[in-house]
């Protein structure tokens, strides 16, 4: 069965996503994995960058995806070529993103979607991912989810049609960088670092994770780095006037990421809503902590996790997660999690059994 791969975003964890999603596709037997990414995509720029069949010309700006919205039309014949070219027997998106309207239209075999987010979080301006995302699942043969809250979400909406397969699949720990691992946690021996990363929206839990850095007072024991693109709050100014607390608010870029798991000795996902978190599956996959609220899909997605202190979506139990973790700062570090690579052909080996059972190929 030839499967093609699709991922139109830029930046972000979607093209690292689909990436890793293609390379163990192609690890299965009687399978052959094609992938398609924005020729755009940050990660094609990398030393290590994915082997990709098809480089299509997506945008570099926000103007620049207004305008190939206004042009999709006129594409359409490219897009037809690229897909004879490849002659898939079913597709699989691997993340949604603005242009994939473009793909479904032209495509003539069954294809699923990875739906990562069934409703906008709050704090979210309003996306057009979303948008196009309901194109895709209105057309889907397959809707696979990586949490049963986001399914759950799925069904409540009413957005799964009669005779649509749902598939339930758990995220996989996720590698970043060469694949090297850094230094065990807390080997540098000076004081615990603590890293939250990630878009900082109000979802996130800024306010929880403010008000549990003021409850443990003016030296919690720890040094605290906010670090991710969004919008000026007051609660980051808050964290940014606070002692041993530095917030770095920009668009950390791809190759920074391993090194910025890896300097820290734990992550603080302090979240008030949750589909799933790759923040949390490449901590997990560079065998870092992570203190976590438990909803949504975090906590499905940790609960097996020795590395996971989980708690509810409060403020004092968050600062008691802190201080638990702050105290047992000399014990030996977390495990990374077994093979990652292992989880992502055994999630592969789901997908393709779902995506042959809507292409009728073997």
């Amino acid at each position: 069965m030839r499967i093609l791969t699709w991922q139109w975003g830029r930046r972000g964890a979607g093209p690292r996503f689909a990436a890793l999603l293609h390379a163990a596709l192609g690890r299965l037997p009687a399978t052959e994995s094609v992938l398609s990414l924005s020729a755009e995509a940050e990660i094609l720029g990398a030393a290590d960058a994915p082997d990709c069949a098809w480089r299509y010309p997506t945008y570099s700006s926000a103007a620049g995806a207004l305008a190939r919205l206004l042009t999709l039309p006129l594409a359409g014949r490219r897009v037809r070529a690229e897909l004879d070219r490849l002659a898939p027997d079913v597709a699989l998106c691997a993340m949604p993103a603005v242009l994939d309207r473009l793909m479904v239209a032209n495509l003539r075999v069954p294809y699923g979607i990875i739906v990562h987010d069934a409703v906008s979080h709050p704090g979210e301006s309003l996306s057009f991912r979303l948008v196009d995302q309901a194109r895709l699942l209105r057309g889907a043969a397959l809707l696979a989810t990586l949490s049963q809250a986001v399914t759950d979400e799925l069904h409540n909406a009413g957005a799964v049609r009669p005779g649509q397969r749902v598939l339930t699949l758990t995220h996989p720990p996720m590698p970043v960088g060469d694949g090297a691992m850094p230094a065990p946690p807390f080997a540098h021996g000076g004081r615990p670092r603590l890293l939250m990363f990630g878009r900082l929206l109000p979802y996130k839990g800024l306010d929880l994770l403010c008000q549990a850095m003021a409850d443990l007072g003016p030296d919690p024991g720890f040094i605290l780095k906010v670090a991710g693109d969004g919008p000026d709050s007051a609660e980051l100014g808050r964290l940014g006037a606070m002692p041993h607390v530095v917030v770095d608010r920009r668009w950390i870029p791809e190759a920074e990421l391993a090194q910025l798991i890896g300097d820290s000795d734990a992550l603080v996902l302090p979240y008030r809503q949750a589909s799933q978190s790759g923040v949390a599956a490449a901590a997990l996959a560079l065998g870092r902590q992570v203190i976590a609220t438990d909803v949504g899909g975090l906590a499905e997605q940790l609960r097996d996790a020795p590395q996971a202190i989980l708690c509810p979506p409060d403020a004092g139990a968050l600062a008691d997660a802190l201080r638990r973790w702050r105290d047992r700062r000399f014990t030996p570090g977390p495990t990374p999690a077994a093979d990652p690579m292992a989880a992502w052909t055994a999630m592969a080996a789901q997908l393709r059994a779902g995506l042959g059972a809507i292409s009728g190929a073997a």
